[in-house]
């Protein structure tokens, strides 16, 4: 498409250049030499608008060379003056290409009157400039929406990769991870003709975090479809593994929130619990959510260890994860030691 648009630029200016000489032969070679040197300083003018910073200064003055050329040989700066309109929607604001365009048509119409040219002349050329740049705009418009689609489809899919991502960690990794140390476990039992007892025990382990993965799974697909259960019943199940070690507190009403919204405070909360279970696993914990018409916050607190024993936690991509999905929907996220122990607190609109 590029190389058809240039072939055509190329066409046009050559035409242009081959009317004005012959426009301007029968007025001798000093014409023809005037004429020359002022359509080229035009098209000079035109070329570095088009490459440089400084387009508005040059588009204007291929404009001003061509109402010269126009001036000194009737007709022979119209290339010039169509250029110049031409560029005026790419190279500058379009309320100052459309006021150029607009002194650039009304100049030539001035200068067409001066040299009492025919006034069906004067008002198809004047016409054509004013079109020309609308036209221009509209192109250039095209090509300024096509290019923000391809930065948002670009964004998007970058989002999704990067939610892709959090979701292999939150719902897989965990599963996974606790999968090989207990398979790996159980192989060295094997091999040192350990109880066997103990491996069925640590291989039934296994089995059932693989089980616990798939259903993590399926409700991770079901919360992204918009169709899980409520949040209240998430939060309760991911607390269930706690007994009543672990409170689950909810204010307001939770089903209005998006399914992003949602995905956030489960996806934290598990991963706020999974630490929980790692670092202090025999603390009481505290979830609570708190929904208004405008806010949502979850709160999970601890009482593990001594208070600030748990401050290096949240180098992991665990926390990385939570303060990406806060940040995507416009909320923080924040994690460290507390009086008691160590607490995760999300804040997200609603």
């Amino acid at each position: 498409m590029r190389r058809w648009l240039v072939i055509v630029v190329v066409l046009y200016l050559a035409w242009g250049l081959i009317a004005s000489i012959a426009a301007a032969v029968p007025e001798g070679g000093l014409a023809v030499a005037g004429m020359l040197a002022l359509f080229a300083l035009s098209l000079g003018c035109a070329w570095l608008a088009w490459c440089r910073e400084q387009a508005p200064v040059l588009v204007a003055a291929t404009a001003v060379l061509g109402l010269l050329t126009h001036a000194y040989l009737p007709y022979t700066g119209l290339t010039a003056l169509f250029v110049a309109v031409w560029l005026a929607p790419f190279r500058m604001p379009l309320w100052q290409a459309l006021t150029l365009a607009g002194i650039t048509a009304g100049g030539f119409v001035g200068v067409s009157v001066v040299e009492d040219l025919p006034s069906s002349a004067i008002g198809g050329i004047g016409g054509g400039l004013g079109w020309a740049v609308l036209f221009a705009a509209v192109v250039n418009q095209l090509a300024i929406t096509k290019r923000q689609s391809t930065e948002l489809a670009s964004a998007r899919v970058l989002a999704e990769r990067q939610r892709l991502a959090r979701e292999i960690h939150d719902v897989l990794a965990h599963s996974l991870a606790a999968q090989a140390v207990h398979l790996e476990g159980t192989r060295m039992l094997l091999e040192r003709d350990g109880d066997p007892s103990v491996a069925l025990a640590r291989v039934e382990q296994a089995g059932a975090m693989a089980r616990a993965g798939l259903e993590e799974t399926k409700r991770a697909v079901a919360a992204l479809r918009g169709d899980s259960v409520s949040l209240a019943e998430e939060l309760a199940g991911l607390a269930a593994a706690f007994g009543n070690r672990c409170v689950v507190e909810v204010s307001g009403d939770p089903s209005a929130l998006s399914a992003e919204t949602r995905l956030a405070v489960v996806r934290t909360a598990q991963e706020a619990l999974t630490n929980v279970h790692k670092h202090a696993p025999d603390a009481s914990v505290t979830v609570t959510l708190r929904c208004t018409a405008d806010r949502c916050e979850l709160d999970v607190s601890d009482t593990g260890g001594q208070p600030g024993a748990l401050s290096d936690v949240g180098s992991g991509y665990g926390l990385v994860g939570m303060r990406e999905r806060a940040e995507l929907l416009g909320g923080e996220l924040s994690a460290g030691p507390s009086e008691t122990g160590f607490r995760v607190l999300l804040r997200v609109p609603a």
